[in-house]
């Protein structure tokens, strides 16, 4: 997973509350099982209709999604966050987010961040005005044109695994290897017949 350390990219207004997975993208792409490449159906119905945000030229390349409360609600598809990041999104900033798309946009190198109302029109109104948003994730804070800044909140275990670029399998590891390998040992002196023979791999 790509680390995200620090982010200076236009931002793309997506206000509209509710905004579900399915939106993101739609259940007949589901059969697609890679992550690569699924940003082209992202927000498939919406691009069809014309008009779409993302398709606007003075929006092209936006890499952070201001969007409205409750965004990615809905089914629990991992798709929705895999299609954003194919996309090109890095951070997507809400008043709230879906619990299962937060938790998936975290697996998949996203960054959500949740702000109060005022703070989120803040960097709504930026993002409709065209400006570039830097967000630092060491220091959690947005930076605005206008030179003020916005703190954000995120655990540090989220913060950690974000700017590390680790995934759940690389957290677990980090954490807990020490221990895993102290158990592997006395385990190896405990019971030495179930490490007499390794399995040959295929």
């Amino acid at each position: 997973m790509e680390p995200f350390t620090s982010l200076r990219a236009l931002a793309a207004p997506l206000p509209g509350a509710n905004i579900d997975t399915d939106i993101i993208v739609p259940a007949r792409f589901l059969t697609i099982t890679s992550k690569q490449g699924l940003g082209r159906h992202a927000f498939a119905e919406w691009r069809l209709e014309g008009n779409f945000v993302l398709d606007e030229p003075q929006y092209e390349g936006a890499q952070i999604l201001v969007a409205g409360a409750n965004f990615g609600c809905g089914s629990s598809r991992e798709h929705a966050a895999w299609a954003l990041a194919d996309l090109g999104i890095r951070a997507i900033v809400a008043p709230s987010f879906g619990e299962i798309f937060r938790a998936n946009a975290l697996r998949n190198g996203l960054l959500p961040i949740t702000l109060g109302d005022s703070e989120w029109r803040r960097v709504l109104a930026a993002a409709k005005a065209g400006d570039c948003v830097a967000i630092d994730l060491a220091s959690q804070q947005i930076g605005l044109h206008d030179e003020t800044s916005i703190a954000f909140a995120l655990s540090d275990q989220e913060r950690v695994a974000l700017l590390n670029g680790w995934d759940e399998i690389d957290g677990i590891r980090v954490r807990y290897g020490t221990a895993t390998a102290e158990f592997e040992a006395r385990q190896r002196a405990a019971a030495p017949w179930l490490w007499e023979k390794d399995l040959p791999h295929e």
